[in-house]
């Protein structure tokens, strides 16, 4: 199962309207990222949202389901335990987390990451200048959801670092680029 993240203010962006909901090549940056989880397959993928409701183009796709953190303003962890509470309604024994301001993941990144049989995998791009450069998704098998975060503004970043044995790395050919700006939108649009 998939879980994306999008609950956030998004208050460095100083667009019109939310980042989220900002039209990127004709459709909205989040539906960009539900998209490529969709298209990976994923029999259950959930949008965790706070600040904003979806665009109309989110909630409309199959097999997503919204979740509402009313608790989002304390941060991405609550959103992080929201996605495990949907995990074990559904009997999922791992999810893979994704974010709803990376547009350009591609599926098979996605399909790449969930494939692993870590407990924690973890998107490792390469960057134009051969770098390379972990980021998300991130698969999270059930036996590490006690190990994460259960508030503050804090996701898996933490425990990858302070658990490396745990963590498989994974190459994606996607890209980790997230909206975040104004700027960073109109560089992809």
């Amino acid at each position: 199962m998939a879980v994306l993240l999008a609950a956030g203010a998004g208050s460095r962006f100083a667009g019109n309207t939310h980042k989220l909901h900002s039209t990127l090549r004709g459709q909205s940056v989040l539906s960009h990222a539900v998209t490529s989880a969709v298209k990976a397959g994923f029999s259950h993928i959930f949008v965790v949202w706070g600040s904003i409701e979806p665009p109309s183009d989110v909630s409309t796709q199959a097999p997503v389901t919204l979740i509402h953190n009313p608790e989002w303003e304390t941060g991405q962890a609550s959103s992080l335990q929201a996605g495990i509470a949907a995990a074990r309604r559904v009997g999922a024994r791992a999810m893979v987390v994704g974010l709803g301001d990376q547009p350009f993941v591609s599926p098979s990144d996605w399909v790449a990451v969930a494939s692993s049989r870590s407990p924690i995998a973890q998107a490792l791009y390469t960057q134009s200048d051969g770098q390379k450069t972990p980021g998300n998704p991130v698969l999270l098998a059930a036996e590490v959801w006690p190990l994460l975060p259960t508030q503050g503004d804090l996701g898996a970043r933490n425990l990858i670092s302070s658990r490396p044995e745990l963590v498989e790395q994974v190459l994606c050919t996607g890209s980790p680029f997230d909206i975040d700006t104004i700027e960073d939108l109109n560089q992809w649009n």
